[in-house]
């Protein structure tokens, strides 16, 4: 069984088994206190019956007006509890929070253009592509800016695509 709950300062001392994957991004200590402390109702881990870190999600909120959303920041599971539907237990509890507290429009995330296992899951659970971001990653590499829109976007303005590419220092937020 799978305990759901808030991430803890501690969680960074053992969540190497998930942070490891070349694909996960890993940023520094105070990155990760600034959302436990900021938004901590987006930032979750689940656990094990052991207490093994099996996967986490952190996200925030941003944007003004209609492009007032939440942000998947990292969403990630350890390989070894893949295929268990926990990532989509961590996205369906980070749109919860951003509708339902948040009131946002939508929710985005980036992802890698050359994780089509990603993109592929993303799409599963109702993300389209937005528009391409050149350049996004440390790596040079191009990410996708993926959206799915909530109630408070009936009309599903927020998943119009843009039309060309665009660069990091161009993004909204």
């Amino acid at each position: 069984m799978t305990t759901t709950r808030a991430f803890r300062c501690e969680d960074l001392f053992k969540f190497n088994n998930v942070n490891l994957d070349p694909l996960t991004e890993t940023y520094n200590c105070s990155f990760y206190y600034q959302y436990i402390a900021t938004w901590p109702e987006y930032f979750l881990v689940q656990e094990s019956p052991s207490g093994r870190t099996m996967g986490y999600i952190m996200g925030k909120s941003e944007g003004k007006g209609e492009l007032w959303h939440g942000h998947v920041t990292a969403v990630t599971v350890a390989p070894e509890f893949r295929r268990l539907g926990l990532a989509r237990q961590l996205m369906d509890q980070l749109e919860d929070t951003s509708m339902n507290l948040y009131n946002a429009y939508f929710v985005d995330l980036f992802v890698r253009i050359s994780n089509a296992l990603a993109i592929s899951m993303y799409r599963q659970f109702g993300y389209e592509v937005y528009r391409q971001v050149l350049g996004y990653y440390s790596s040079e590499e191009d990410a996708y800016d993926m959206r799915k829109s909530l109630p408070r976007d009936p009309e599903r303005r927020a998943m119009t695509p843009l039309k060309h590419p665009v660069r990091p220092e161009d993004l909204e937020w």
